[in-house]
Formats: C-alpha cells, structure tokens, sequence
C-alpha cells in the first residue's frame, strides 16, 4: 500500500488501515524513541501518543503528498523531546518538594500536603471518563473483581481491563508530583511501628 493510500485509508477512518500502520512502523518508532529516551516503557507510551494522536486528529491533518513514516518519526523525535522536557521539570518539582517537606518537619504541614494529596486524588478521578471513572471506582472502592465488574456492567472482563489501565495510566500521570509526598509519607508509617 502507498502513502497516498494509506492515508486516504486513514481519514476514512479504517481500523484496519490504521492498524497496519500501527503493526508496521510501531517496532522501528519504538526503537528510535528509545534511544532518545532511554527508556523502554516511557518510549512505548511515547510511541502510543504518537498513533493515538494520529488517529484522534486524521482528519486536520495534512498528510497529502507527503510520507506517513516520515510524519510518524517527526511526532516521535517531537513528542520524545516535549517528554525529555516534561521530565526535568517533574524532576526539578520532585525536588522542590522533598526539600519542602524536610524543612517543615512539623506534622501539621504534612497533613496539609496530605489533604491536597487526597483532594487531587479525588479531582483525578473525577476527571476520568464517565466508564472509567465507574470501573475504577467499582474496583478500588468497593473492591469488586474485573468479572464482577463486566457483569455488573454488561461489558467484556478485555474491557474493564483496558479501562483500568486507562485510569491507572491517567492518574498516575495526573498524581506524579505527590510521588515524594507518598513515599515520605509511607517512612513515616514504618518508621513508626514498634
């Protein structure tokens, strides 16, 4: 298939199209992300914003003419970049943090931070999609397995899956910042016991 197919195949919006391209260029993509990157797992996830982008946003792209591979490696190099950036950023906050929290000792600081822990927690979740948000909240709070999910739900056990890791994903991502704050707070509670 060539470029002028493919993404005529694309705006169509057909699966199949998209998923050989997917099948077709992820394995390289992953492999130049990686050595930009340094990391594996951070490139797949760099690599799948590529193509989820691409598939969200066909239909303003302009791809006419021009090569499908080409593009693809110019949004990993870019959005490979945007993440090197994000991560100094989250690095240098991570920092700023922990340095916060050793020089106000005091438990009362503590419990502020861990109010807004929790209050971004539940601001996270309740920025999820609407079946997300409910599979989620099925599994963690009322501790319902994925089966008892997909039957409460009439949806696949593959589904509730996916929609977990959606969540896991989205708030991980959302409640990085807390990271030094959990852990902080995790010594603290080991620390404690006898």
């Amino acid at each position: 298939m060539n470029d002028a197919a493919i993404i005529r195949s694309l705006k169509e919006r057909n699966e199949r199209g998209f998923e050989q391209v997917f099948k077709t260029h992820f394995k390289n993509l992953h492999a130049y992300a990686s050595t930009i990157l340094q990391d594996p797992d951070l490139a797949e996830d760099t690599v799948q914003n590529v193509f989820y982008k691409l598939w969200e946003k066909i239909d303003g792209l302009n791809l006419v003419g021009g090569s499908v591979a080409a593009y693809l490696y110019k949004s990993v190099y870019n959005e490979s970049l945007n993440c090197l950036k994000h991560q100094k950023i989250k690095i240098a906050h991570r920092s700023h943090i922990v340095r916060q929290m050793t020089d106000q000792g005091d438990s009362s600081s503590r419990k502020v931070m861990l109010n807004e822990l929790e209050q971004r927690l539940q601001a996270s979740i309740n920025e999820l999609p609407e079946q997300c948000r409910t599979i989620f909240q099925l599994s963690r709070f009322e501790e319902l397995c994925y089966r008892e999910i997909g039957e409460r739900l009439g949806i696949s056990v593959k589904t509730v899956e996916n929609q977990m890791g959606k969540a896991l994903k989205i708030l991980r991502a959302k409640l990085i910042d807390f990271l030094p704050l959990i852990l902080f707070s995790i010594l603290n509670i080991l620390n404690l016991r006898p």
